[in-house]
């Protein structure tokens, strides 16, 4: 969700980030670190973080999942909290065939309902 997150807020501090992400510094500062050793953001001297084309690529990804899953669990009538916390722990393992037919239905039945 790190990812996702700091694709919603466009940057992040490495130090810390947003209120958001307050009191979780040292597990961020992992994924972080993590992160940029696998060339997906990387650090400016002012610890601003920015992603790479190679990682805007995997964020954005992971946040359309995290959309279309959160609308898919509501429309079946979770409550809006709860399916963003499930999409949260789905989004990452799903496969793409799967996430696809799941898209495909949303969109079919988006269509059908208007």
């Amino acid at each position: 969700m790190f990812v996702a997150n700091s694709l919603s807020l466009r940057t992040a501090h490495a130090a810390g980030g947003s209120a958001h992400l307050a009191g979780r510094a040292a597990h961020l500062a992992g994924r972080a670190a993590k992160l940029r050793n696998d060339s997906y953001i990387i650090v400016d001297e002012n610890g601003h973080i920015a992603f790479t084309e190679k990682g805007r690529a995997i964020a954005e990804k992971i946040y359309e999942r995290h959309q279309i899953l959160t609308e898919i669990l509501m429309a079946l009538g979770v409550d809006r909290a709860i399916a963003a916390r499930d999409a949260c722990k789905m989004e990452h393992d799903i496969s793409d065939e799967t996430f696809a037919a799941m898209k495909r239905h949303l969109q079919e039945r988006q269509g059908a309902d208007q």
